[in-house]
């Protein structure tokens, strides 16, 4: 019986870490703002740098949306987003759980 508890122990411990990398990090974001977001970045709250701009030559509009894939194979669920507007203007927002959260907006 002992063997069996160690067995199913481990196997729930697999399984709950399993369930962690499988969360879902795509993330609608939303434009609320008037101008448009001209870069986009997401890097896990453990990097001491921003990753590449996540649109890369697209933008999103006023008034747009796009659903984004934010798993950076880390495991990370906290992430720091910042955007970069068309007047150059930049807005930072840290420790959003993608795990978690499934639309985030910016506003003016």
């Amino acid at each position: 019986m002992r063997k069996f508890s160690a067995a199913l122990s481990l196997a729930l411990l697999v399984a709950g870490v399993s369930g962690a990398q499988a969360l879902d990090r795509r993330v609608q974001i939303v434009n609320e703002s008037s101008y448009d977001i001209r870069e986009f970045y997401a890097s896990n709250t453990g990097s001491k740098s921003w990753e590449e701009d996540i649109l890369g030559k697209h933008i999103l509009p006023a008034g747009g949306t796009v659903t984004i894939n934010i798993d950076d194979g880390s495991g990370y669920c906290k992430y720091d987003f910042k955007a970069v507007f068309e007047d150059g203007d930049t807005v930072e927002s840290g420790d959003n759980n993608v795990c978690e959260l499934s639309v985030f907006r910016f506003t003016n």
